[in-house]
């Protein structure tokens, strides 16, 4: 029988300072929408649904979790085969599930005892793969589903997640929460009901979070965490000259669309 996973604080926050440094280092900022900031009830079990775009998602919600959950130890599941060869991820509250049945009733009877405790969030990617953000119909596994059967008090919340180029050389990192369900606030619904309703929940985040993608407007935007600007050092170096001459302030970052 697996045992509850553990996070050791001294490994966590130099993993969380590493994540910050590979977001500054490989991304031009980190934004989540203004209007898909998190709203759910502090004393209420929390589980946090995302799409799975790419390999830094783990790391995305780790950063999302510590500076909008405060007070919340996060955990959640990892293929057994990848957490006995990521070893650290032991020490950062994530828990090794296999694809099979039993792996299932591993995931739901450790998220269960999680759970219980109200201060505990676990951050699950249901979609199972790897999967383009703009792919439609969703697929999710129907373990969400299991899970709201077996939590009705928690709050269910969809994340979207996306890395788009906009227009820096460095892609973005967007993100936007969608409305928190509570399944014992609504009508008794089976395992493949729950997740249908899970799923139409995370693709109108998604389609959200796309439309304020493409209008490429600051002002929507909250910045979590800011990267680097700018293209090269001689093309930078043209541009500050141009704007000392212009008597202008010299701003690395490229404008977008929405502020030319």
């Amino acid at each position: 029988m697996k045992s509850a996973p553990h996070i050791s604080a001294g490994v966590m926050k130099f993993f969380i300072a590493y994540c910050r440094r590979r977001v500054r280092r490989d991304f031009h900022a980190l934004r989540i929408l203004k209007s898909g900031l998190p709203a759910c009830d502090r004393d209420r079990p929390l589980v946090v649904y995302f799409n799975h775009a790419s390999w830094w998602d783990p790391l995305v919600c780790l950063l999302l979790a510590r500076d909008f959950f405060p007070g919340r130890s996060a955990f959640g599941p990892i293929d057994s085969a990848m957490l006995e060869r990521y070893g650290i991820f032991k020490r950062l509250g994530f828990f090794g599930v296999d694809p099979s049945l039993p792996g299932t009733r591993t995931f739901l009877r450790i998220t269960h005892d999680l759970l219980a405790n109200p201060r505990n969030s676990v951050w699950l990617s249901p979609q199972g793969r790897f999967a383009d953000v703009r792919e439609r119909p969703l697929r999710l596994q129907d373990g969400l589903g299991a899970l709201a059967v077996r939590e009705p008090d928690a709050a269910f919340v969809p994340l979207a997640i996306e890395y788009p180029f906009w227009t820096e050389p460095r892609p973005e990192i967007l993100v936007s929460f969608g409305e928190p369900i509570v399944p014992g606030r609504e009508r008794i619904r089976t395992v493949e009901e729950w997740t249908g309703v899970f799923t139409g929940a995370l693709e109108t985040t998604q389609t959200k979070l796309a439309a304020s993608s493409c209008r490429r407007d600051p002002a929507e935007w909250q910045t979590a965490n800011r990267g680097k600007s700018g293209v090269n050092g001689i093309y930078d170096a043209w541009r500050w000259l141009r704007a000392r001459l212009r008597g202008e302030k010299f701003d690395p970052e490229h404008p977008t669309a929405a502020t030319r």
